[in-house]
């Protein structure tokens, strides 16, 4: 999805740039005046669709995450996924279709899109920081405290570890880290992932059982990381919506107002 974006952008960056390039008091005289100005029919097009697709991918991920709709068919984490894509893609295309002319109270819808778009991405940081089941509904503290314990006692039984190898997995994995920097939770993982690789090599322990046991060791690494930031996060979560909700209000009330505006003086594009 991610390159659908990119190649969108750069095909209206393209397709417009001597028009966009062009200081506005002088875009009048362009034979694409017509055409990628505000109210034609390529521009006001762009602001029509990309419209639409905020609204859509808002509409239909508020929808299934509040009132389960079509659950069956529609698993939250992918909905999340396409959410941020037509959320990315809209505002995009409402870009262009200003022609970067910022003004009135239209701004104030754009600087607000600008500012839900930024937040959607920290919020999207601390969205994939909190644990989630398969279906990507938030996990409990609990929840995640039993994953670890099913991780500990699978490398045990399925691997015969003895005490001592156990005791220095444990070690590893149930250090805090919380007020570690990222830095030196890097390192302290490379250290561990290496000690213990060590370990399980002058155990005579075979390749593809020492690979399947670092893998383990891996998930149960991040585990305890995100146990400790769970509650952070959650918290962190929690204010986000607190900033995200109201720049969205305000958009979706300027954006009515400039849509109503706009069907009043007759720019019904090609209808």
């Amino acid at each position: 999805m991610s390159l659908i974006t990119v190649a969108l952008t750069i095909y209206l960056a393209v397709a417009g740039f001597e028009y966009y390039a062009t200081p506005e008091t002088d875009r009048f005289y362009l034979d694409s005046h017509d055409w990628f100005k505000p109210s034609g029919i390529f521009g006001q097009g762009l602001g029509v669709i990309g419209t639409l697709l905020m609204v859509i991918g808002v509409v239909i991920y508020i929808l299934r995450k509040r009132y389960n709709f079509l659950s069956k068919f529609l698993r939250l984490k992918y909905l999340l996924e396409f959410h941020i894509f037509l959320c990315t893609i809209g505002p995009i295309m409402v870009l262009f279709h200003t022609a970067f002319k910022f003004g009135g109270i239209v701004s104030i819808a754009f600087w607000s899109m600008v500012a839900i778009v930024a937040s959607g991405v920290i919020g999207r940081f601390i969205y994939i920081q909190i644990p989630r089941t398969i279906e990507g509904r938030e996990m409990t503290l609990g929840q995640v405290k039993h994953m670890k314990s099913v991780l500990s006692e699978t490398l045990r039984v399925s691997f015969g570890l003895d005490q001592d190898m156990s005791q220095l997995i444990t070690s590893f994995t149930d250090g805090t880290t919380a007020n570690a920097s990222y830095v030196q939770r890097y390192f302290n993982r490379r250290n561990a992932i290496s000690t213990i690789k060590k370990a399980l090599t002058e155990k005579d322990i075979r390749a593809r059982e020492r690979r399947n046991i670092l893998k383990m060791v891996n998930e149960e690494i991040t585990l305890a990381g995100r146990i400790e930031r769970l509650q952070t996060m959650q918290k962190l979560f929690k204010y986000w919506h607190v900033a995200h909700l109201p720049f969205a209000l305000i958009m979706l009330i300027i954006v009515v107002l400039h849509v109503g505006v706009a069907i009043a003086f007759g720019y019904t594009w090609i209808f």
